[in-house]
């Protein structure tokens, strides 16, 4: 009898473990931090085709997402779909594609990080030298790798409430372990800096 009141107390300790352990999981995937698997090259060379990474969903409610951070977001596509993808338009920015660059209110983007600078393509959304004001609560996105990514310039605008989170931590492989930097949103208006570089997601 005592061995089986021992065993009856060890199996709820271990339940009540699992259950805490769960509890905190999920309140931890739902309002903090989600993993994510990198699918394709759409953000090479700072996003390689497997890695893994974690997205930060905590910041955007505390405050808008800004030009120059990396995010996931549900494709306007298809909400089954994840991307990842930088920020060049925040609200009230005007953006246009005009002979292989990117120009932000009227300035050309010097964009460092990109894969193949002085080469963008423009798309059936942001066509060559059309100028877009990008509305509130929306945002002009692509992908690094410029000339391998379907992003805002073929498909258009994401609303603030497509965005999963700003990924921010890398975790495989373990060389490239570490803090994701953002380009220096110092992509500012009318002042515009070189920047730094650095579910399944394309």
């Amino acid at each position: 009898m005592f061995f089986l009141r021992n065993l009856w107390l060890f199996f709820l300790d271990f339940l009540e473990t699992i259950v805490v352990s769960l509890a905190i999981f999920a309140v931890v995937y739902i309002f903090l931090f989600q993993p994510h698997q990198v699918d394709g090259q759409s953000m090479v060379p700072n996003f390689q085709n497997a890695q893994y990474i974690l997205t930060d969903k905590l910041s955007y409610r505390l405050h808008a997402p800004r030009r120059g951070d990396v995010v996931v977001f549900h494709s306007p596509q298809d909400e089954r779909v994840d991307f990842i993808k930088r920020i060049l338009g925040v609200p009230g920015d005007t953006i246009k594609v005009a002979g292989g660059y990117v120009y932000l209110n009227g300035v050309k983007l010097e964009e460092n990080y990109v894969n193949d600078p002085g080469s963008v393509m423009a798309g059936k959304f942001l066509r060559e030298n059309m100028e877009v004001e990008v509305p509130p609560g929306q945002y002009i996105v692509m992908g690094d790798n410029r000339n391998h990514s379907s992003d805002s310039r073929e498909w258009g605008l994401v609303t603030a409430q497509e965005i999963v989170g700003r990924a921010f931590f890398r975790y495989w492989p373990v060389k490239d372990f570490g803090l994701i930097p953002t380009a220096e949103a110092e992509i500012t208006v009318g002042s515009v800096k070189g920047a730094i570089s650095t579910s399944n997601l394309r």
